[in-house]
């Protein structure tokens, strides 16, 4: 039977990753700049196998808005131009035959409010997953005081330092939505 502090590790370790997880998919949205994370992730039906482009190309940025991805078989070039557009960060891809540019445009007043409203949904996301990491710790605990194998004050100082460890994680995703905001909202 775990103990009170193997839960409280173990419920340590789920929150961070929500908050590592949630940090990744903050990269991908865009803001005003080239970024190779905006299309590595980026799904490309390759041989009608839905890929990420990171793992079938090289992606660089030569220039400060422009991302170059050179997939290494050349017959992946029309599908990774058909991912590209079928994405929702609205790029046009250009290709020349061996490597596809995409030019990063400025963003409009509206698409940065729009990606701010994104990254609060994101955000708001991780902080669901939190709370639902945080309610099976409280659901083991629980148990573990209902079979005895805890105290009422070893489960109400449990409840209390589960609570101090959601915070801390909650605060972390509100800090990187501040500065994934601040990012997008940049001119």
């Amino acid at each position: 039977m775990a103990t009170l502090d193997e839960v409280l590790a173990d419920i340590d370790v789920r929150m961070r990753k929500s908050v590592d997880a949630l940090s990744r998919e903050l990269t991908s949205i865009r803001t005003g700049r080239a970024n190779p994370a905006l299309v590595e992730n980026l799904a490309v039906d390759y041989y009608g196998v839905p890929t990420p482009l990171n793992q079938i190309a090289s992606i660089s940025v030569p220039e400060a808005r422009v991302i170059m991805i050179q997939p290494w078989d050349k017959q992946a070039l029309e599908d990774v131009v058909k991912g590209i557009l079928r994405s929702d960060l609205g790029l046009i891809p250009n290709s020349d035959g061996n490597a596809v540019r995409i030019n990063i445009p400025t963003l409009t007043q509206d698409r940065r409010r729009e990606l701010a409203r994104l990254v609060g949904k994101r955000v708001e996301e991780g902080h669901v997953a939190a709370r639902n990491i945080r309610r099976d710790g409280l659901e083991r605990l629980r148990g573990m005081e209902k079979d005895k194998d805890l105290s009422m004050d070893e489960l109400k100082r449990g409840q209390d330092q589960l609570q101090r460890v959601t915070n801390t994680y909650v605060a972390r995703m509100d800090e990187l939505r501040s500065e994934k905001e601040a990012e997008v909202m940049e001119v």
